[in-house]
């Protein structure tokens, strides 16, 4: 059941990097996650032990796994989610079958209701990450790697409990010790780093993050002991870069990836993860459930800070003709109009004047630049370009 996904080259990414490097596209995976993987092979190791049902407690895409794995056995699934967790990846669970609950704020909350469900009712509880049948699973993505990457010279996994990184870790080092294994996690809610300098688990506050996938605020007791022995090193990376990273490989890749899927990427365009030494770097895209809505935001972001979409602020005579002409001016120097507002409250202007708040699209900041020029010159007063 499990899909032996690509691994896409990028030389865009190779140049940024400064090194050969590749993209494991795990976000084309069934279920659109790598979860899939484990979740199979836990159920696959219960056996009859799940005849009366599963349950589990996940942000989204272990939900769906799950979902998916119990619905091919052909036993029931119940699945707990924060009340934060993304719509989208809620309803995916319920169309594979699973019954959802909505429970507290964090995967823990989650994760401890699910453990009570499975008490009462007698189901089969399946972690997410902190179990070896899950973690065994997880290491099919690291064996396909070794096949389809002759020269692997470093992995590059994002980390949130802990198992996908402990998987691959022991599947490709077993293998091939020469190669590293890095695991990213995101400034906002990244326990391991000082739960591995503690030697023990060391919980963090949860935080809103881009990277829900991953905003898991407690390691794992068995994936912790893993990574300590098996992983190279652990890099974090701030929540904007993932947002960055998202588009990158939307617009470079044309790859949908996850924030959580993304912060690998994030990671080396950042240059957290030198390159030298020769081979192949594989980033793994871990996953691509991400909602339309949240990939607007992120694109419209995008656009503001590379000076692609401004708001250009200008006054004009409260007169009829007068934003048409404003407006033409704009036309004429190749901005593109998206929205515009007449403001009259909160900014000094005479009793004859309006302000008019027009929203563009334009080529760049050069561009931006400019228009705003040429708004200037024509004598309206002080335009202002906002970003």
């Amino acid at each position: 059941m499990i899909r032996e996904t690509p691994v896409v080259s990028s030389r865009t990414l190779s140049e940024r990097a400064g090194g050969t490097v590749a993209l494991k596209a795990e976000n084309l995976q069934r279920t659109g996650s790598f979860k899939l993987r484990g979740a199979l092979a836990k159920l696959a190791a219960l056996g009859d032990g799940c005849a009366a049902g599963v349950v589990t407690g996940s942000a989204g895409n272990h939900a769906q796994a799950v979902a998916y794995a119990a619905r091919a056995r052909g036993v029931a699934c119940e699945v707990f989610m924060p009340e934060t967790a993304p719509i989208a990846k809620a309803e995916a669970a319920v169309q594979l079958g699973a019954r959802v609950s909505y429970v507290g704020l964090t995967v823990d909350d989650a994760l401890a209701a699910a453990r009570e469900r499975a008490t009462e009712g007698g189901l089969a509880f399946v972690h997410p990450f902190d179990d070896p049948d899950v973690v065994a699973g997880q290491g099919s993505l690291g064996l396909e790697l070794l096949e389809q990457v002759p020269d692997l010279a470093r992995v590059v996994v994002p980390v949130g409990g802990g198992g996908l990184v402990s998987g691959i870790a022991i599947a490709v080092k077993s293998a091939k010790p020469s190669a590293e294994v890095i695991g990213v996690q995101v400034d906002t809610c990244a326990p391991f780093p000082g739960s591995l300098l503690a030697g023990k688990v060391v919980a963090v506050e949860s935080a809103v993050t881009i990277a829900d996938g991953i905003a898991v605020k407690r390691p794992g007791e068995l994936t912790l002991a893993l990574i300590s022995e098996w992983v190279d090193r652990m890099v974090v990376v701030p929540d904007d870069a993932v947002a960055d990273a998202m588009v990158f490989l939307l617009e470079r890749a044309k790859l949908v990836v996850e924030g959580a899927g993304a912060v690998g990427v994030a990671a080396l365009l950042g240059g957290l993860v030198p390159l030298g030494g020769g081979g192949t770097t594989v980033v793994v895209l871990s996953g691509g459930n991400v909602d339309a809505g949240m990939l607007a935001q992120v694109a419209r972001r995008h656009e503001s800070q590379s000076g692609r979409r401004i708001v250009l602020l200008a006054r004009i005579p409260d007169r009829p003709g007068s934003l048409a002409q404003l407006l033409a001016l704009v036309g004429e120097q190749g901005a593109n109009l998206l929205d515009v507002e007449h403001i009259r409250e909160g900014i000094d202007l005479h009793v004859r004047e309006t302000a008019v708040q027009l929203v563009l699209e334009t080529r760049g900041v050069a561009h931006a630049s400019a228009v705003a020029d040429a708004v200037r010159a024509a004598g309206y007063d002080e335009p202002r370009v906002l970003r």
